[in-house]
């Protein structure tokens, strides 16, 4: 196995079930060999396109972090809307929270990264996050 892996996004071959309403799914996590958490990248062909379709992660008791790298994308976070623009992150840390997703406009991608729910322990100095507050 290799030490490492790069590869443009638009290089990995797509997954698809042949349903036309489905987003472009790129599935990083397997094209890169990433055995420890999960990621994907979904891209919107049209606006009002589904990109995450209702769930929840309560059976794996994963969270997801969800960052629009480009467009915009209403989410449903247990019956909750919030909109997020280019740039935007949303953390779902509670495995049994329903969330959805829905993209705005045409084109719109959406990073998804998972994981277990495991405790991460950061080998940086945590000195480097003392002054950036944490939710309650």
């Amino acid at each position: 196995m290799a030490r490492w892996s790069v590869k443009r996004i638009t290089s990995i071959p797509t997954v698809s079930d042949g349903d036309p309403d489905d987003p472009v799914w790129y599935p990083v996590q397997h094209a890169l060999g990433i055995e420890t958490f999960g990621v994907n990248v979904l891209v919107a062909s049209r606006a009002q396109q589904m990109l995450v379709e209702e769930h929840d992660e309560h059976r794996s008791g994963q969270q997801e972090l969800y960052v629009v790298l480009e467009g915009e994308a209403a989410f449903e976070l247990d019956g909750e809307r919030t909109d997020l623009d280019r740039g935007t992150a949303v953390a779902v840390t509670d495995p049994s929270v329903r969330r959805s997703a829905r993209a705005m406009v045409a084109d719109t991608t959406l990073l998804i990264i998972g994981a277990g729910s495991g405790a991460f322990t950061s080998t940086w100095n945590p000195e480097h996050f003392s002054d950036i507050p944490q939710p309650d």
